[in-house]
């Protein structure tokens, strides 16, 4: 459903949350250790989410990631999805045709298109507090 980068993204931002909430930024290393990504592929990842103001970056000796704790619960799934991904899981055909609309559709069109509508809710109601959360909760995990 998501890209690599995507998911990425979304488990760095909620252990970055984790760690804001408790007044700790936390270094690209640890971060892509705890994603469980390359290095360099996390750097990007955390690049793009920056430039979105999504998630702070500080260089030098006490540098690295946080978010502002009173930021975390206006954050929404959708803008990190936005900032890796862009719009596109809310376009594109469920089948892959690359002529797929409401005026040509294919078969599954109607049902995919309330999917890709639920999808969108779910990720504009859904704050990135929540999720961090759950996880300190030990109602979900970041990893197995």
């Amino acid at each position: 459903m998501f890209s690599k980068a995507c998911e990425y993204g979304i488990k760095a931002s909620i252990f970055i949350a984790l760690n804001s909430y408790e007044n700790k930024r936390v270094s690209l290393k640890a971060i892509a250790k705890e994603i469980n990504s390359p290095e360099a592929f996390t750097a990007k990842i955390l690049q793009d989410l920056a430039r979105h103001n999504i998630i702070n970056s500080t260089k030098g000796a006490h540098g690295g990631f946080e978010i502002d704790k009173y930021a975390i619960s206006s954050i929404k799934l959708s803008q990190i999805v936005n900032a890796i991904d862009g719009d596109s899981i809310y376009k594109g055909c469920g089948l892959g045709l690359h002529t797929c609309d409401e005026e040509h559709p294919c078969p599954v069109h109607d049902k995919f298109k309330a999917v890709r509508d639920e999808l969108k809710h779910m990720l504009e109601s859904t704050n990135l507090e929540e999720l961090a959360l759950d996880i300190k909760s030990g109602v979900a995990f970041l990893k197995t």
